[in-house]
């Protein structure tokens, strides 16, 4: 459920790619790399509602995973490098790969949250 408000900004993943509000896509999201900031500085929407949980880095994990251990894999068997060749290559764009995602990922969960107006599950009495 996409919510209707005059202050809906085009795509969640556009907001989650610069950081900003999930609410009036102006704003920043982030304090830090991967801090929230408590409110968005343009429309004041208040960020306690944010709970990404493990959710970015079990995507990224996945994702980066898959990449680079299927880059260095396809690398090992056309080439057969010696090992120094992998950590030399594999190193830096495991944590490159790693670090370029989890901001992104965990902006996009966030939008997501606020769109679908997600919250913890509560039992009906």
């Amino acid at each position: 459920m996409v919510l209707n408000d005059a202050h809906s900004p085009r795509s969640a993943l556009i907001t989650a790619v610069f950081g900003a509000c999930p609410r009036c896509g102006q704003g920043k999201l982030f304090s830090g790399f991967l801090s929230i900031a408590p409110s968005c500085d343009k429309c004041g929407l208040d960020f306690g509602f944010v709970d990404s949980g493990d959710g970015p880095a079990v995507f990224v994990t996945l994702i980066a995973g898959l990449a680079v251990l299927g880059a260095a894999l396809w690398t090992e068997l056309r080439f057969e490098p010696p090992i120094w060749v992998h950590l030399v290559i594999f190193l830096p764009l495991t944590l490159v790969v790693c670090l370029g995602l989890l901001r992104p990922l965990k902006g996009w969960l966030i939008a997501m949250q606020y769109r679908n107006k997600a919250e913890e599950g509560r039992l009906e009495d």
